[in-house]
């Protein structure tokens, strides 16, 4: 089974996500602060566009981006009953083939999902200070699995960036970082 219909079958179960199910994932809510209220912004395997959602709130645009044409059904409804449909756009995007390319971006937020192809990529569509919020399952504290990364993984991949905060344990590893220069 291919991960599109894997995961439209996951989103079709769950239904719509409740009208409250809006805001950055735990991981990152302690640091919202950092995140800026104008510019684009891109949502990485967005589901059901949670995060994207928010950042529209907040005032800036947002592209998300996800295997599940369910879950972008979602998203798409959820930005017009929230009023932010004219500053989101959700589509589906097989992210095997690669990021696909967009301008660069204030914000790229990575929720639950890493392959680190992508890395690279990631670091290369974040404007001149711009900020990315990535979290993975993680070892730490947890069993290793085929999804799960090794303890220091994300430090790793992202070094160039300027950590504004990260961490790891109970099975999720986060990072919070900005691509220097001027924002």
């Amino acid at each position: 089974m291919s991960d599109g219909a894997h995961w439209d079958r996951r989103y079709a179960r769950l239904g719509p996500a409740p009208a409250e199910a809006v805001g950055l994932p735990d991981v990152f809510a302690a640091h919202a602060d950092a995140f800026p209220t104008t510019g684009f912004a891109l949502d990485v395997a967005c589901g059901q566009g949670r995060a994207a959602l928010w950042l529209a709130q907040r005032g800036m645009t947002v592209q998300g981006l996800d295997v599940s044409a369910v879950a972008i059904e979602h998203a798409t409804a959820a930005a017009r009953r929230r009023g932010v449909a004219d500053r989101c756009t959700f589509e589906v995007a097989d992210l095997d083939g690669g990021l696909p390319s967009g301008p660069p971006a204030d914000v790229i937020v990575c929720h639950l999902f890493r392959d680190a192809r992508l890395d690279r990529a990631l670091i290369a569509r974040l404007a001149p200070g711009g900020l990315l919020a990535i979290a993975a399952l993680s070892e730490v504290g947890a069993a290793p699995g085929r999804f799960r990364v090794r303890a220091g993984a994300l430090g790793d991949a992202f070094a160039e960036l300027q950590v504004v905060a990260a961490g790891e344990g109970s099975g999720t590893a986060w990072l919070v970082g900005r691509r220097r220069g001027s924002y």
